[in-house]
């Protein structure tokens, strides 16, 4: 496909000859900037109801034909036509100057593709544009620059776009496409973050994010990167998601990384929030605590991100969010684990597989009267609730020398957890003080001293209370 420009000058309108399928209509004459190029039916279709929305995320800005196809039918209940536009910030270098139109217009269920070029951020109040925009059933978002894009922000095609999906349409892209179609979005105004260096200082110049442009069903709290795979960029998700939890972006204090691949895959976005995923690879990036360190000229230390690996027709619930079927990285100082992009999922997640499971027994609030689990063969899963916000939960343990035990608390939504690792004498080795309700807490400490040594787990009620079930999965190694 063609690759569309980064930066194009401004240039006089572009005229094509009318034929059966292509017609040519003059730009606004106040946004000179702006090209429209039609192909398909000169008129709009006339429907009183339509049956999305519909979402597609590509990894490259070329339309994937199989999700494409999938968006059509679900918008139009597999009846009739639909329109499509096609929002652009440059003109292709090269070939046809509406690469996106051609392969959608090749569709069935198309009765016309329209292609807009826009150079100036003021493009997005074109009233033409809008009119367009507003008729159709499905934008989409060219590749290029997200930049140019998250300035449209405020403009009249902001509330245009939203109006599309809110009347059961759709809305996608690819590349800089994808991005400006999360909630947070990278928006590389001021240059291209690379993992490295997103990884070595997550305050980069180069980490720069738009909020506030859209925020499609089901798909809250997503930062979208594209070429995932093929240009590395997991590191630079893993930071992306540390910044928008330390700068309090989201909204449920978790943040989500979107990363797909490119060479065909594609995530299609249902009404009710089910993904399924087009060619080979995406992944969901899930960090549901506060970054250990994120400091502006210093690396990124975050441990236990959750990661979620799809193939080929695998599906992500984003309505119903999973909270299993995850593998775990982290990283350290500015280094991340290696092997980001493959790992064994967890499927036991409060279920340890092959171990034991131990649930409290109250009163268990001192050390005095901790549940005894040193009895217990590693990896344990503990259960309990913490009833009232005066509630703590202690747990005694035993660890030998050069052993390291690892915690995950899966906490409910009822509630805000926090997690100490004490030593025989109540002194506190390690914490984790997540903020926010159904924020996850995990610890880790290594034994170096000679023997065994005694350690508790205590869990508190820092905010909220009630008898929804946490679930602590404790392992040594």
């Amino acid at each position: 496909m063609p690759s569309r420009a980064l930066n194009r000058p401004l240039a006089s309108l572009v005229v094509i000859v009318a034929t059966a399928t292509t017609l040519a209509v003059t730009s606004d004459p106040a946004h000179a900037s702006a090209d429209r190029i039609r192909l398909g039916s000169a008129s709009d279709v006339s429907r009183s109801s339509w049956s999305g929305p519909a979402f597609t995320m590509n990894g490259d800005g070329s339309v994937v034909g199989g999700s494409m196809t999938r968006a059509i039918d679900a918008i139009r209940g597999n009846t009739g036509s639909l329109d499509v536009v096609v929002l652009a910030g440059s003109a292709p270098t090269s070939g046809s100057k509406t690469p996106e139109c051609d392969t959608i217009t090749a569709l069935s269920g198309v009765n016309s593709c329209t292609t807009w070029t826009l150079t100036a951020a003021s493009d997005g109040n074109n009233t033409q544009l809008n009119t367009d925009i507003r008729n159709a059933e499905f934008v989409y978002f060219a590749g290029g620059d997200q930049c140019r894009y998250a300035a449209w922000k405020g403009t009249a095609l902001q509330a245009s776009v939203q109006s599309v999906v809110a009347k059961g349409g759709g809305s996608g892209g690819g590349s800089a496409g994808l991005h400006i179609n999360s909630s947070i979005v990278y928006d590389a105004c001021t240059a291209s973050a690379t993992s490295a260096g997103a990884l070595a200082n997550p305050y980069d110049k180069s980490v720069t994010f738009t909020t506030g442009m859209f925020n499609w069903p089901n798909y809250g709290d997503t930062i979208n990167d594209s070429h995932f795979v093929a240009r590395d960029r997991m590191g630079r998700t893993m930071a992306f998601v540390a910044r928008a939890l330390k700068d309090g972006l989201t909204t449920q204090g978790k943040a989500w990384g979107v990363g797909i691949d490119e060479g065909g895959s594609s995530l299609y976005l249902d009404k009710n929030g089910l993904a399924t995923l087009y060619g080979s690879d995406a992944y969901v990036v899930l960090g549901d605590h506060q970054p250990e360190k994120a400091v502006s000229g210093q690396p990124l230390t975050f441990s236990g991100y959750k990661i979620w690996h799809l193939t080929g027709g695998q599906t992500f619930d984003f309505k119903n969010r999973p909270t299993c079927g995850y593998y775990r990285r982290s990283v350290t100082n500015g280094v991340a684990d290696t092997n980001l992009y493959n790992g064994t999922p967890e499927t036991g997640c409060g279920t340890t597989p092959g171990g034991t499971t131990v649930s409290e027994s109250e009163p268990n609030d001192s050390r005095s009267a901790a549940d005894d689990i040193t009895s217990s063969a590693p990896p344990v899963t503990l259960t309990g609730a913490l009833s009232t916000t005066a509630d703590r939960d202690y747990f005694k343990f035993t660890l030998a020398s050069g052993r390291t035990a690892s915690i995950s608390c899966a906490i409910p939504d009822a509630y805000d957890a926090d997690a100490y690792l004490l030593d025989a004498s109540g002194s506190t080795l390690t914490r984790s003080v997540n903020d926010g309700r159904g924020s996850d807490e995990s610890l880790t400490y290594t034994r170096t001293a000679s023997g065994s040594g005694t350690y508790y787990l205590d869990l508190e009620a820092y905010a909220g209370s009630g008898s929804a079930t946490y679930a602590c999965d404790l392992n040594t190694a």
